[in-house]
């Protein structure tokens, strides 16, 4: 059974940083695309990254140079490291994984892939 825990969440000011933790388990890590994806309340879901089986990332535009996802398959973990964070980066932040590295994952439509975590809320107060 595939489990995601996310970690790391917390509140934080604005032009600060965060580090997010999601491990995976019940199944072969390295060979899912993981990424993550944003949700607050009264605004629509956002794709905020996603990283590939070999390592290639993708990003939404809102968070390009901000943020910056990476994996440890050794640990299987997946990381998000929040730099420069503002106000509208206040969501609530959910893990995903997927085997199958398809068109979900390069329009970061990532609430629709196979499985997510239970999320991690992040809290940027201006």
């Amino acid at each position: 059974q595939v489990q995601l825990v996310e970690s790391g969440g917390g509140s934080v000011q604005s032009g600060g940083s965060l580090r997010l933790s999601c491990e995976g388990s019940g199944y072969t890590y390295s060979t899912y695309c993981m990424g993550w994806f944003r949700q607050a309340p009264g605004k629509e879901r956002e794709g905020v990254a996603g990283i590939n089986k070999d390592g290639t990332t993708n990003y939404g535009d809102s968070v390009k140079g901000r943020f910056t996802i990476s994996r440890d398959n050794a640990k299987n973990t997946l990381y998000l490291q929040m730099s420069s964070l503002k106000p509208e980066d206040t969501a609530m932040y959910y893990c995903v994984a997927d085997p199958n590295c398809g068109l979900l994952f390069r329009t970061l439509e990532l609430w629709s892939v196979g499985y997510r975590g239970q999320g991690t809320q992040v809290t940027v107060s201006s």
